[in-house]
């Protein structure tokens, strides 16, 4: 196991001062349900996303916070953190319990909840700078490529809606008209201190999209 611990470090570029800071970062609770990971996985959660949130300032200093907080949610996520794990082949150095050991894949929440726990044995072993310089390592392409993604009309209308108002916008649907074969749904659609708009399309959700996209134009948010 020793020279399997000193092959992951080897991947990583980093070698533990203590060594059993980082078998217990690959410690799940499965194998071990009182000496295992989960303290360190919350720790790692949080500097990633200090490093992360820090590192998206420094490169978008221009944009607004609305944009910057939606590259940082795709970049701390479990998706991005699991293509790290996959980078770095650590599910091979896992201690899971028989339970897991048994199926044929391990289930991607736990790979990439190990990732956090390594990040914040790095930081505990080496401190922030050192944590740092892994995440930028196997971060970068994805901090460099960050991209916000497109947001319906209808999520669109729902922030704005919950951030100015705390309050959901209200859709009231109409009886449907057309043929059976090509209907056609109308709904309007109002949040507070707004006029209602009216949006039609082939389907309900289409009718709420078209609403929610006319009512955006009129408050000039699109």
């Amino acid at each position: 196991m020793k020279n399997r611990l000193k092959e992951l470090e080897k991947t990583i570029d980093y070698n533990f001062k203590n060594e059993e800071l980082l078998k217990k970062s690959l410690i799940h609770k499965s194998y071990d349900n009182i000496n295992n990971n989960e303290k360190l996985e919350f720790l790692g959660d949080r500097v990633l996303g200090l490093v992360i949130s820090k590192k998206l300032m420094e490169i978008y200093p221009e944009e607004n916070e609305g944009i910057i907080d939606k590259k940082f949610a795709n970049l701390v996520n479990k998706i991005t953190c699991l293509k790290v794990s996959k980078k770095i082949n650590l599910k091979a150095y896992m201690y899971l319990g028989t339970s897991h050991k048994s199926l044929k894949t391990t289930a991607d929440k736990i790979v990439s909840d190990c990732l956090e726990a390594l990040i914040g044995g790095i930081y505990l072993d080496g401190g922030l700078k050192v944590a740092e310089k892994f995440i930028f390592n196997f971060w970068n392409d994805y901090l460099l490529n960050s991209k916000v993604p497109l947001i319906d009309a209808k999520t669109q209308l729902q922030e704005f809606s919950l951030k100015k108002f705390k309050t959901l916008p209200i859709y009231t649907f109409y009886k449907k008209s057309g043929p059976q074969h090509n209907p056609i749904f109308k709904t309007d659609v109002q949040i507070p201190n707004s006029k209602k708009t009216i949006g039609f399309g082939a389907s309900k959700k289409n009718a709420q999209q078209n609403a929610a996209n006319k009512l955006l134009k009129i408050l000039k948010i699109i």
